[in-house]
């Protein structure tokens, strides 16, 4: 008896300062968001208890939708197309069906190393009216009033940004997938070489059932991450023009702190949270299939 409570008290003495740690900068926020998405509040004063309006006011919001349809194309991105792309160039460099493979590993992991609000204003001076894609446009189509004015569409807004989300995060998806490439023994692809597999055997009948833990694993840092999506986009174009390449976080940004609603800005905090459960969710649903089928 003495022996089993010194070890509770040791594992609360080592346990227990984390705990309140986490209790302190994670679950505390998000109950007290929680509790003020359902008020009125400006950041002054007791907050107004209004149920359930803001999140009706949130729903019924133009500028909210175009958010959720902007941050439902990054995951889409992100999942199927940064996850598979990252894993295809890690099994190239893997397989060194490239000669310079390690150049090639350092050069496609090089964007992620530079500040977010550096690429942002690079791929904007590209992406601008007066940027290179226009005077590169006016010497291919001779036409020198010609003017890349993508971003004042409001369908097509959204995909230059994609294509930089996709260029930029890519590379930390091979390195994920080429550290644990390298975990799988060489033996069992020698094996699988002299049993006569082709290169896509390999690849689909060892490597992929070996990875499906990790490409789950990726797919849910993908989905929290796009859900998050703030500092890129607000860098290259504060959610403009007319709002078109807003996402939730700068939406949220806006109502929090430019109107000072903090009510209405906990709520679409928390809608951002709900999102991010519901979608790894379903994918940890899918995940569990795929287990029982490999398994």
């Amino acid at each position: 008896m003495n022996s089993l409570a010194e070890k509770r008290r040791a594992y609360a003495v080592l346990v227990g300062p984390a705990v309140l740690v986490y209790a302190a900068v994670i679950l505390f926020p998000i109950l007290f968001s929680f509790t003020l998405g359902f008020t009125r509040w400006s950041g002054f004063g007791t907050p107004e208890w209004i149920g359930l309006q803001n999140y009706t006011r949130m729903l019924s919001d133009p500028a909210f939708r175009i958010g959720l349809r902007n941050n439902m194309l990054i995951v889409v991105v992100s999942v199927f197309g940064q996850i598979p792309f990252g894993f295809l160039l890690a099994y190239i460099i893997y397989r060194k069906m490239v000669g310079g493979h390690g150049f090639f590993e350092t050069v496609i992991f090089l964007p992620i190393t530079v500040s977010a609000i550096v690429v942002a204003k690079l791929w904007n001076q590209i992406f601008s009216p007066a940027g290179v894609i226009t005077q590169l446009m006016r010497l291919v189509l001779d036409e020198p009033r010609y003017v890349f004015a993508v971003f004042e569409n409001r369908d097509m807004a959204i995909y230059p940004i994609l294509a930089v989300i996709f260029w930029y995060y890519t590379g930390i998806y091979m390195v994920i997938f080429l550290a644990n490439l390298h975990k799988i023994s060489p033996d069992v692809i020698e094996a699988s070489i002299m049993d006569g597999a082709k290169e896509h055997q390999i690849l689909f009948r060892v490597i992929l059932p070996q990875m499906t833990n990790i490409v789950f694993t990726t797919a849910v840092f993908a989905i929290a991450g796009s859900l998050r999506s703030f500092d890129l986009i607000f860098a290259m174009t504060g959610g403009g023009p007319a709002r078109y390449t807003e996402v939730i976080a700068i939406y949220m940004y806006f109502n929090t702190f430019r109107y000072y609603n903090y009510g209405y800005g906990s709520a679409v905090s928390m809608m951002i949270v709900f999102l991010s459960l519901g979608l790894i969710t379903m994918l940890m649903g899918v995940s569990r299939r795929f287990e029982r089928r490999y398994s």
